[in-house]
């Protein structure tokens, strides 16, 4: 992984943009002393509003200034790995025009690769990311078959286990610093969702794709799409299921996020108002390959609190001690809800617990730790701060790749 920091990545934009720190400040409207700083390493990370305008007035993408990581812990083997899944995704015999190969060999049983849906849901909710690799770039390609093949009662269940796969595919390209990748991945969900004339499958689709303009740095457009599905799939009252309070609360919950993350955080607070209601109608509920409950909300109350501009550091540890863990079912949940909490403990001065959570999540979650921006800026955060050299602390800024391994 790069040693490089953020200051040389922006750096290196910038004279390739063969722009003055001046002149970026006023694109961005980015102070020049917080320019200087990042460049000289004098500060070693900044606000994300602040990194994300600064990539946008270089017109760069943001996980390209953050020097998120682009590869999995392990290598794959021949048919696996993150190259197979862009060709997977990324296939070039449904373009038109183009003839299409002949297969080698038959595809498996609808109800046998619905089976390895599930099992690789299960691989990205464990936060094993380099075996969901290995797996999804056959899963999807098997799943095209099928899904050609299939006749009857199972047309539509397949359809959406294959829009299934896809969001799959975009949820693990985003976490893996490919956020195109997961663009089309989405993309080809929703078409999936349409074939299965499930309306919900669209609606999670919507969400997946909210993340990805967020991971894009594209946060008004991540609030709108999923504002929009939310009003457009609001259930009805007295009538609505478990799925459609659960589908409804997730975009509700994706476009929190941004509306935060933009310092808009009375409108986020209301969506997590309406998420909650939706939270206590639904119960816990797992759809669509992803789960939904009142924790769930709970536990975005705490990211929102430290998002934007002004986090709100003692407001966030406040709403953590309403979080029952042990009703987060998720590992990497879990893993990110700590994230949160680590960063809320190091912004009220309590680096030794902040640390200690941080360790906690790594040994927990070893390989999505990695891929967590949050993760790498709080270490960055706490290495600028600390002045005598910690050994321990270095050791995890080393395995999260934010400074050189001794």
């Amino acid at each position: 992984m790069s040693s490089k920091t953020i200051g040389d990545r922006l750096s290196e934009l910038r004279r390739y943009r063969d722009v003055t720190q001046e002149q970026l400040a006023e694109r961005s409207g980015v102070h020049v002393d917080t320019i200087r700083k990042l460049e000289q390493n004098v500060r070693q990370s900044a606000r994300l509003g602040t990194l994300r305008n600064l990539a946008r007035a270089l017109d760069a993408e943001l996980d390209r200034l953050l020097g998120q990581p682009t590869v999995t812990t392990e290598l794959p083997d021949d048919d696996g790995g993150l190259i197979a899944l862009r060709d997977a995704i990324q296939d070039i015999s449904a373009l038109p025009g183009v003839p299409s190969g002949d297969l080698d060999e038959d595809p498996p049983s609808a109800e046998s690769w619905m089976g390895q849906v599930r099992t690789a849901t299960t691989f990205y909710w464990e936060g094993a990311y380099s075996e969901l690799a290995r797996s999804l770039p056959l899963l999807l390609r098997d799943g095209r078959a099928v899904a050609r093949e299939t006749t009857g009662s199972l047309v539509e269940q397949v359809w959406n286990q294959l829009a299934l796969a896809y969001q799959l595919a975009a949820s693990l390209a985003a976490q893996v610093g490919h956020p195109d990748w997961a663009f089309e991945a989405v993309e080809k969900q929703l078409h999936a969702a349409q074939r299965a004339s499930d309306p919900l499958m669209e609606g999670m689709g919507v969400s997946t794709l909210s993340w990805v303009l967020l991971r894009q740095g594209r946060w008004e457009e991540a609030q709108s799409v999923a504002e929009r599905k939310a009003d457009a799939l609001e259930p009805s009252m007295r009538r609505g299921t478990s799925a459609q309070y659960a589908v409804y609360g997730n975009l509700l919950m994706a476009a929190a996020t941004p509306a935060a993350r933009r310092d808009q955080k009375d409108e986020a607070d209301q969506y997590l108002n309406f998420a909650e209601a939706a939270a206590v109608r639904s119960g816990a509920v797992r759809v669509y390959g992803t789960a939904f409950s009142p924790v769930d909300v709970k536990t975005q109350i705490v990211n929102i609190a430290m998002a934007g501009s002004e986090p709100d550091a003692e407001k966030a540890l406040e709403a953590s001690g309403d979080v029952r863990r042990d009703l987060i079912k998720r590992p990497v949940h879990l893993a990110a809800h700590r994230l949160d909490v680590a960063q809320a403990q190091y912004q009220t001065g309590n680096s030794e617990g902040a640390f200690d959570t941080l360790l906690e999540v790594e040994a927990a979650q070893p390989e999505w730790i990695r891929y967590q921006m949050l993760a790498r800026t709080t270490v960055l955060e706490m290495r600028e701060e600390e002045r005598r050299r910690n050994t321990r602390l270095r050791g995890l800024a080393a395995r999260l790749g934010v400074e050189p391994a001794l």
